[in-house]
């Protein structure tokens, strides 16, 4: 029976023991973590059918290399439309931007001079000369007419007496009547010229002349500023639709924007990508950091504060970090975070960044971050 007893009483006390360590004990100096890198998911603004798989998951590359090449479908044609329609708005702007060709504008001079000669021609009138002549063409049909009229008087007289023949008289009286209008039209030119120009016809003229000369000024001057702006307007339109289908054809190789390590590609040649779509993705190795939780009761850290990391992968090394990030708002721990604290209290998110020339931590890597040697960055 006193067996049992002590028994009982060194359970108790070893019970004891523990409660009272549990209540004493100080809190832990550390809080552990998951090394974490950016990853950055790349795509093509195109898609398409893929041409060629240039890497695999795991390998690493650099800054531009090219990681997938997707086929060009009818790029290429239309790279070629662009081509000639740029060549072809800018042959329209050199057009328009020199203007009319020289003999254009000549051609307009020499209809210009043309039609002034003509107007100075209306207004100067008929000269003396052409009056004269006129004058001596009237005498010369009134002349012509006296002696058609004699002979026809004759011939008429004959004819009554049967002394010519009905076709002789009928040619002398058509010879009579036609110096007889001959007279007559030599009369109304010599009164046209002597009268002069009509006003209609000198208006006319002058209207035509400044139809003229505003044409000959219209192809001296060129073509206006706004036609020309126009012209450029479109030559840079077509440039700029040229400039979209070659930026289209970048998109066709989908290169890494940095140094990293390829982490996800599920892609074979002949696969089918859609536009803007992540297809594969990169980790940024440069830039590490630890993922932790610290409670909110320690939670008297800055930004910027170097902390010791101790990476589990690398026993015996510690890391200066720098905690470049605290949550504002508190959360409860993830179940995959190992605190010595209870669960149900709340903690803080921080990132500790780590420095960027230690190639041997890796992302996914478990951490403690020291929390009781703390100093200020300098």
């Amino acid at each position: 029976m006193l067996q049992r007893l002590l028994v009982v009483l060194v359970i108790v006390v070893i019970l004891g023991g523990f409660i009272f360590y549990s209540q004493t004990r100080p809190e832990a100096n550390r809080v552990s973590g998951f090394v974490e890198a950016d990853e950055i998911r790349l795509g093509s603004r195109v898609g398409g059918r893929v041409a060629k798989v240039l890497v695999a998951e795991g390998h690493e590359v650099e800054a531009g290399e090219a990681l997938l090449e997707l086929e060009p479908f009818d790029l290429l044609e239309r790279e070629q439309e662009a081509i000639r329609n740029v060549a072809a708005r800018e042959a329209e702007y050199q057009r328009v931007l020199a203007g009319f060709r020289v003999e254009e504008v000549a051609q307009a001079k020499a209809r210009y001079d043309q039609l002034a000669a003509k107007l100075d021609l209306l207004e100067s009138g008929p000269r003396d000369q052409e009056i004269q002549a006129a004058s001596a063409r009237l005498q010369a049909a009134r002349a012509d007419l006296n002696l058609a009229e004699q002979l026809y008087q004759r011939h008429k007289t004959l004819a009554m007496s049967d002394a010519v023949s009905e076709e002789d008289f009928e040619r002398t009286r058509q010879a009579w009547e036609s110096a007889l209008a001959m007279r007559t039209v030599r009369e109304n030119e010599l009164e046209l010229l002597q009268i002069g120009t009509r006003e209609e016809e000198i208006r006319a003229a002058a209207a035509a002349l400044e139809e003229a000369k505003q044409a000959w000024q219209l192809l001296a001057n060129g073509y206006r500023q706004e036609e020309i702006d126009q012209a450029q307007a479109a030559r840079d339109a077509a440039q700029a639709a040229l400039n979209a289908v070659r930026r289209q054809q970048d998109e066709l190789t989908v290169r890494s924007p940095l140094p990293g390590v390829v982490d996800s590609l599920d892609l074979q040649p002949g696969d089918m990508v859609a536009a803007g779509a992540p297809v594969l993705s990169i980790i940024d190795h440069r830039h590490l950091w630890v993922r932790a939780y610290v409670p909110q009761n320690r939670v008297g850290l800055q930004v910027g504060q170097e902390l010791r990391v101790a990476i589990d992968s690398l026993p015996g090394q510690v890391l200066m970090g720098k905690v470049s990030f605290i949550a504002r708002q508190a959360e409860f721990t993830p179940s995959n975070v190992q605190t010595p604290e209870e669960r149900a209290k709340q903690v803080f998110r921080i990132k500790v960044t780590l420095p960027e020339d230690n190639v041997q931590v890796r992302p996914g890597m478990t951490a403690d971050v020291l929390l009781d040697q703390v100093s200020d960055a300098s």
